[in-house]
């Protein structure tokens, strides 16, 4: 039953935002407490934000992050992809929970696949926590997508790559860091982007910074989001 999103679990709670077009293409934005709070808002309240960033074409799948411990919140439950146990590059990681997440997400993919839209017209990215599980996501996954976008995020599993990858080399990836983020230092963003270069080809990463911007967005980094759309996922 293609179309009967219970047999995709993080479906059945996703907002949806459709497009006001025929779509032929998607955005799959991963939700958790960083993005809901980034976004000043909850659940599907702060579906107006993305107004800046939709296209009639594109349908945006916004899924939500299940409610675990997270050890780095004192073990109290909130919502999150995977168990944090530290924001640096040599923390411990929540490595089962990191590849579960991302197999439900490609679960989307592979549904949205069987309802029309390629992987290939299909970008996922999200902010923080979400951003980074769209980075892990995208180079493992066995199709290769539009393209990713990571905001104020690392790669997860950093010491599996290159050879966790699939091998898709020519993927995308709009990497964006605000440059006064505290939670997450630029300095990371920028070990990231570097990493990733190894992995795909690195005409295909952009990292962009914004001065005096902390863990959180701007509307100069909300114009390159867009500006990524509108390049990979143009209308067909």
């Amino acid at each position: 039953m293609c179309g009967n999103n219970m047999s995709v679990p993080l479906l059945a709670e996703a907002v949806t935002v459709s497009g006001t077009q025929k779509e032929t293409a998607a955005i799959c934005l991963l939700l958790d407490l960083f993005f809901i709070c980034f976004l000043f808002s909850i659940r599907h309240g702060w579906a107006d934000s993305l107004t800046g960033i939709r296209l009639p074409h594109v349908k945006f799948i916004c899924p939500h992050a299940p409610k675990i411990p997270v050890t780095l919140n004192m073990r109290a439950l909130m919502p999150a992809w995977f168990d944090l146990m530290g924001l640096s590059p040599d923390s411990p990681e929540d490595e089962a929970g990191i590849k579960k997440a991302a197999e439900n997400i490609k679960a989307i993919i592979e549904h949205e696949a069987r309802n029309g839209i390629p992987p290939h017209r299909i970008i996922i990215g999200g902010f923080s926590q979400g951003g980074a599980l769209s980075l892990y996501t995208a180079l493992t996954c066995q199709h290769q997508l539009a393209g990713v976008v990571a905001l104020s995020c690392w790669l997860p599993l950093h010491r599996s790559f290159p050879s966790a990858s699939s091998g898709n080399k020519n993927i995308p990836i709009l990497q964006c860091h605000g440059e006064m983020d505290m939670m997450v230092p630029a300095q990371f963003g920028a070990m990231t982007a570097e990493k990733l270069k190894y992995i795909v080809n690195p005409q295909m990463v952009t990292f962009k910074t914004y001065p005096g911007v902390q863990h959180s967005s701007c509307p100069e980094e909300m114009l390159a989001v867009r500006e990524f759309i509108e390049k990979y996922l143009p209308r067909i």
